[in-house]
């Protein structure tokens, strides 16, 4: 009994130590891949809703963008941006930039500020906040990784591999400037086996917003979480073409909102330095 046990605790032990280094290699063929990517030119869709507690839709947003290669990355251009607002039973149009309703219009500052930080993150060449997935080199020895078998995915044979974080910090980030000490997400990635690029990932929150932060300064996130999925555009070079989040925000003691957002990425078209790309009347 005794030597099986030991048995099952080397099969464990292996099975982690072959899941962080798939991961080590998955991420340090996402961070080589950087200069392939910058040859192709793309379409993002992002959709940004915030949600009453009554299911009203009080605010939400269409932006379309422009993504294309630069020198040092990429850049997004904003296409279009449409949006709409409820204010009782009145419904309120807008497009385009720099409107505002009223002087205090915590709902446009709230969607306005976790779209720039969720889908504009300018260290990301995505836009998508890189503390989010476990995919920069740097921050994997926060992460614990299992193994959870094998999956079949559009053809290709796929690991499935469990993630957490190795130290438990009260500390969420959700994008922007604010960055933790340590990862704040728990998961699943699923990881192409040919090539060990990332195929989904999905992720929960590990820890739960501490109490005194909830009493004192009176926030909290409820079900707070993020998903991806990347598809395979050319050999060694895979873009995310959906991303998205749904979570509650309890903030101010009375400010309670469902913020629920997906971005779409398409037409993805290589650029070369004889061609010549516009859209929108943004030219490359």
């Amino acid at each position: 009994m005794r030597t099986l046990l030991l048995l099952l605790a080397g099969t464990i032990a292996f099975a982690e130590d072959d899941s962080a280094a798939i991961m080590t290699k998955v991420a340090a063929n996402v961070e080589k891949s950087t200069d392939a990517r910058r040859q192709y030119v793309y379409k993002q869709s992002i959709i940004s809703n915030l949600v009453r507690s009554n299911g009203e839709i009080a605010r939400k947003e269409n932006r379309e963008y422009q993504v294309f290669p630069t020198e040092t990355g990429s850049e997004k251009k904003l296409v279009s941006r449409e949006g709409q607002l409820r204010r009782g039973k009145q419904s309120i149009n807008y497009t385009g930039e720099g409107f505002k309703d009223k002087d205090l219009d915590i709902d446009g500052d709230l969607i306005r500020d976790l779209t720039n930080d969720l889908v504009d993150d300018k260290k990301s060449r995505d836009g998508i906040p890189p503390s989010l997935f476990p995919l920069c080199t740097k921050d994997l020895p926060g992460y614990r990784f299992t193994s959870n078998g094998e999956v079949a995915y559009q053809g290709r044979r796929t690991f499935r591999i469990l993630f957490e974080p190795v130290v438990k910090r009260h500390c969420i980030s959700i994008g922007g400037d604010d960055e933790c000490d340590s990862p704040s997400w728990k998961g699943e990635a699923w990881i192409d086996a040919e090539e060990l690029q990332p195929v989904r990932i999905h992720t929960q929150q590990a820890f739960q917003v501490p109490w005194g932060v909830k009493v004192f300064l009176g926030t909290n996130i409820h079900q707070s979480g993020f998903a991806i999925t990347y598809q395979r555009v050319a050999e060694n070079v895979w873009f995310p073409v959906s991303y998205g989040t749904e979570f509650r925000l309890n903030v101010l003691w009375g400010y309670k909102r469902t913020v629920t957002l997906s971005l779409v990425s398409s037409d993805f078209q290589k650029a070369s330095a004889a061609s010549k790309i516009e859209y929108g009347g943004v030219r490359p």
